[in-house]
């Protein structure tokens, strides 16, 4: 004690004899959100659309920023800020889900831990109210990494989550976008009864949608968290990027945390999320120029479209997509609140 305490004296005099020793930087604390990525274009907005949007994605980044300046963890100010976009009827998860082919909804959401790779992930449930909840307790009280269907579902009950009807996910702008979609696939199958070709004649705009976080913490500890409805008509029990760790989402400290949102196939089949992490790690790569290559890349030349955000342990921020938009915002103790819709450079503080 003795040492210590005389080690502390003799740096507090030398911070005296050397002023510029006394400003020692401030631990990077950081989180960024994003709300999907598509054909989002300004001239679809009224002026309160644009400004509701906004505000919904500035209450979700410094209400999760908060969690981080209060010393709370990087698992907590993900979890806090994507059960707010769940809660809203503006995104494609939790209460704006998308319909499935039959008229219903089917949930998917992944979070994982960047200080051990510890990570949990639902995919297809039904009335489970904040998906992204369920994939944290998967993560920490389970001894599974993922769970589907029914048996997510009976593990919720067991951990007590909030439940709600299948129809408390329904919005008037998501059942028309379901009936356009259903008669665009019907229209398609009287003429060609192949399922790949008929999907493949939907418009981008029902082939994503997501939501997701990613933090850092005064620990220096990063998580990322992403939850979705999925697609639009999607049939068959069909699960998308979202749940899957290194497609959708992916935390290392010793490199970054990722959240993407696009055409999950995509995704999944680049392994965007972990590719990211990895160009970092092992390739020395900013987090700009990583997301960049992977976003523009090869699955970009492939047809997938979509966006990222990117986190790495000093805080550097990268919000990177190849669409007309993303609902993005980001904020950090050397940043300020900075939200995003369209494809321009926009900021609202």
């Amino acid at each position: 004690m003795r040492r210590l305490l005389f080690s502390s004296s003799l740096f507090a005099a030398l911070c005296l004899a050397y002023p510029t020793c006394a400003s020692q930087p401030e631990t990077p604390i950081a989180i960024a959100i994003h709300g999907g990525a598509g054909t989002i274009e300004k001239s679809r907005f009224t002026p309160e659309q644009e400004k509701a949007y906004r505000q919904t994605l500035k209450a979700a980044i410094e209400q999760g920023y908060a969690v981080l300046e209060q010393g709370g963890e990087s698992l907590d100010a993900i979890t806090v800020a994507i059960k707010i976009l769940e809660n809203s009827p503006f995104f494609n998860a939790g209460k704006g889900a998308v319909y499935t082919y039959e008229g219903a909804h089917e949930l998917d959401a992944s979070i994982m831990d960047g200080r051990d790779r510890q990570a949990g992930a639902v995919a297809g449930v039904k009335h489970v109210k904040n998906p992204i909840e369920l994939a944290r307790a998967v993560m920490e009280k389970s001894v599974h990494v993922m769970l589907s269907g029914e048996g997510a579902e009976e593990f919720a009950k067991r951990e007590g989550m909030s439940f709600v009807n299948n129809d408390y996910f329904d919005t008037p702008h998501r059942y028309e976008a379901w009936q356009k979609a259903r008669k665009k696939l019907e229209q398609v199958e009287q003429s060609n009864k192949d399922y790949q070709a008929q999907h493949q004649q939907l418009p981008q705009q029902y082939k994503m949608g997501t939501v997701g976080a990613v933090a850092l913490d005064k620990q220096g500890n990063l998580a990322a968290g992403t939850s979705t409805g999925g697609m639009t008509a999607k049939r068959f029990g069909r699960v998308g990027d979202s749940p899957i760790i290194g497609a959708g989402t992916f935390a290392d400290n010793d490199s970054c945390a990722v959240s993407a949102t696009g055409h999950g196939e995509y995704f999944i089949r680049y392994n965007v999320a972990a590719d990211i992490c990895a160009r970092v790690q092992y390739q020395d790569k900013s987090v700009t120029q990583a997301g960049q290559d992977v976003i523009f890349g090869p699955m970009l030349r492939a047809g997938g479209t979509g966006g990222v955000i990117i986190l790495d342990a000093k805080g550097n921020i990268s919000m990177p997509f190849n669409t007309k938009g993303m609902y993005r915002a980001s904020k950090s103790n050397t940043q300020p609140t900075y939200v995003g819709i369209f494809e321009d450079k926009d900021t609202s503080k």
